[in-house]
């Protein structure tokens, strides 16, 4: 009796150490080897658990898993039910290589790891891949720049198609979110190319000038790609932004009217932070406000075309460079404001004031005598003088208010 006691024990032992403590709900993900298969259906050794089964839905969403499997070969499946009616454990290979995927997606997010990602599809806001069946997806603003759509007018049709351009190809990555819960999985370019930038960058300062050509033009501004000449770090190409306002001196509404792609240019760097480099073209060209004095002084009549109105008044252009403004106080309103000016068009107008340290030169409408201006100038000193106080005393108001209030409180 007691050898039996001890065969059992022993036979108890081995089914222990064959796996069976380990499965003990559904959801549990098991190892086990492929017996066979036969028509819809996948038989799995799982040892003293017994026979496993992948049929059905689960049978079919596998298949591509399931058709080079050949007997005996290790297969990983999420348990669906511990028994069914037959008495095999149900099987999902799909969840279980999900499941796996998900905790070596976590690993390559922990331990920063750049990896090969293949381009399965692309949507208006960004990319998208298909990481051991987990779908990832990679915005727009994780793209490098090389990468960025280029497209005027942020046209979402032309961005999408900008964008389909990279399916099939082969990007290198970072895992930079993840939610298995939601099913979030965030990757980015840009982060995997980070330590290969920050290398680049330590190579320029503000200041420093370079050379390059017009790689993209998009509406804020326009990219300039130049070689950085270092030979121990992988990146031959990089990309520095010109903001639309440091294009030119002159007032600029589409940066294609004043760059080309393939425009061969010089620009200076004037910023080199969070991985980019910020540069300006307008920086290498003589400032046409130093000697603004020149050719306008205060009280002379010029004529000017209106390039813009806004609702505090009217942008007009003197040439090419210099550009004023004519204030809506000299309408009154933005209607008769509308009314008396029209975009493209040429008036006259009288010098009110120059700053050229700010870059600012204000007009008034038609011609005006000196009196005229100073009654101008005058009224708009006093607006300004009434904004101020009616501001200081509604800052009274408030403090007044809430000492009333804490003294109730009290």
């Amino acid at each position: 009796m007691q050898k039996n006691n001890t065969q059992v024990k022993l036979l108890m032992d081995e089914a222990l150490k064959s796996g069976f403590s380990k499965i003990s709900k559904v959801g549990d993900v098991v190892e086990g080897a492929v017996i066979e298969k036969e028509g819809s259906k996948l038989y799995v050794d799982l040892g003293s658990f017994g026979t496993g089964i992948v049929f059905g839905r689960e049978f079919y969403e596998a298949q591509d898993l399931i058709k080079p499997m050949q007997p005996g070969d290790s297969v990983s499946g999420k348990v669906v039910d511990l028994e069914n009616e037959n008495g095999y454990v149900e099987l999902s290979l799909k969840e279980a290589g999900q499941d796996l995927a998900w905790d070596e997606l976590l690993e390559k997010k922990k331990t920063a790891e750049i990896f090969n990602i293949k381009i399965t599809d692309a949507n208006k806001g960004g990319l998208v891949a298909n990481i051991g069946g987990v779908s990832a997806f990679m915005p727009v603003s994780q793209l490098l720049a090389n990468h960025y759509p280029r497209v005027e007018g942020g046209d979402k049709s032309k961005i999408y198609q900008e964008l389909s351009k990279f399916i099939g190809e082969v990007f290198k990555v970072k895992v930079i979110d993840l939610d298995k819960r939601e099913n979030k999985l965030i990757i980015s370019e840009k982060s995997a190319q980070n330590d290969d930038m920050e290398k680049i960058l330590e190579h320029f300062k503000v200041g420093d000038i370079v050379e390059g050509e017009i790689s993209g033009i998009v509406d804020f501004g326009a990219f300039v790609k130049f070689k950085p000449d270092i030979k121990e770090v992988g990146i031959k190409e990089i990309e520095g932004l010109v903001h639309i306002s440091e294009l030119d001196w002159q007032l600029i509404d589409n940066p294609s009217d004043v760059v080309t792609i393939g425009d061969e240019v010089k620009a200076k760097i004037i910023s080199v932070s969070g991985g980019k480099i910020s540069l300006s073209i307008k920086a290498l060209k003589k400032d046409p406000w130093i000697d603004v004095e020149k050719d306008y002084k205060v009280g002379d009549v010029v004529s000017g075309v209106v390039t813009k109105i806004n609702p505090f008044g009217a942008f007009i252009k003197l040439d090419e460079n210099i550009h004023g403004l004519c204030h809506i106080s000299e309408f009154g309103n933005e209607v008769k404001m509308k009314e008396a000016l029209e975009e493209n068009k040429k008036y006259d107008f009288t010098i009110q004031s120059i700053k050229k340290e700010e870059h600012r030169m204000a007009l008034s409408f038609g011609k005006k005598t000196k009196k005229d201006i100073k009654e101008v100038n005058s009224v708009v000193k006093k607006e300004k003088q009434t904004e101020e106080i009616s501001l200081s005393s509604q800052k009274e108001t408030e403090k007044e208010s809430d000492k009333k209030e804490k003294k109730e409180a009290k």
